[in-house]
């Protein structure tokens, strides 16, 4: 079949599916299909099953370790002012490595059979089914794998001491983002902070989906030149 014809059934599994769209994948995904209720990815239950994952397992999982790996840094001997530090400059890069994975990996423009697969579970399914509740956070099994490099990453940048609390810092960014994201999808804000953010947010979905990368906050996207225009720009233009 010619890729550009191919039709997506949305009744049967997605996930091989995508592939065949060839250059036509990109228009399709950012179609948002609003429905709270997701597709269906694989034919095994079991790997259906691997692709959901309740928003509050993630704090549940990681908050622990993001404890230990604070303890870890206080039992050698740094006072609290200095965890506090090492703790929030974790937390401002991770808020850099958002923007950057947003932006340049969830966002790469594909057209192969399998590099329309692999995007599509990366990021545009989520891209495709905005409201699905069950695949807005990234499943704990991944994160752990990729907790590994990062780890790393951190270990030959600083010293053994201040190692655990920086990537407890991290890893705290990430639970902050991972949460505040399913909130600015699910939940209803009252206040004029979380409010202008959700705003923020689902513009990206529905409005501009190649500007507006940050999701805890706008800070990245102001640096960069991605700021989305407002409504009011787009028409006075």
């Amino acid at each position: 079949m010619v890729a550009h014809k191919f039709t997506v059934d949305l009744n049967k599994p997605l996930v091989f599916q995508v592939g065949h769209l060839g250059e036509s994948y990109q228009e399709w995904v950012h179609q948002p299909i609003v429905s709270k209720e997701g597709p269906r990815f694989f034919e095994s239950d079991f790997w259906e099953f691997l692709t959901h994952t309740a928003w509050w397992a993630i704090p549940t999982i990681w908050l622990p370790v993001v404890c230990w790996c604070i303890s870890m840094s206080v039992r050698m001997g740094h006072t609290l002012s200095q965890i506090a530090l090492m703790v929030a400059f974790g937390i401002f890069v991770w808020t850099f490595v958002e923007y950057v994975l947003h932006r340049f990996l969830f966002h790469i423009e594909t057209k192969s059979y399998w590099g329309n697969t692999i995007h599509y579970l990366l990021h545009g399914c989520h891209h495709k089914h905005p409201m699905d509740g069950l695949r807005l956070v990234f499943p704990p099994a991944a994160a752990a794998i990729l907790c590994i490099p990062f780890w790393n990453l951190i270990k030959l940048c600083a010293t053994p001491s201040t190692t655990p609390a920086l990537f407890g810092g991290g890893l705290l960014g990430y639970v902050m983002y991972d949460v505040t994201h399913y909130y600015l999808h699910h939940g209803q804000p009252t206040n004029q902070v979380p409010k202008s953010l959700k705003k923020y947010h689902l513009n990206h979905h529905f409005r501009i989906q190649n500007k507006g990368f940050g999701i805890t906050s706008a800070f990245w996207d102001r640096v960069f030149g991605t700021l989305p225009q407002t409504k009011a720009a787009d028409k006075a233009r």
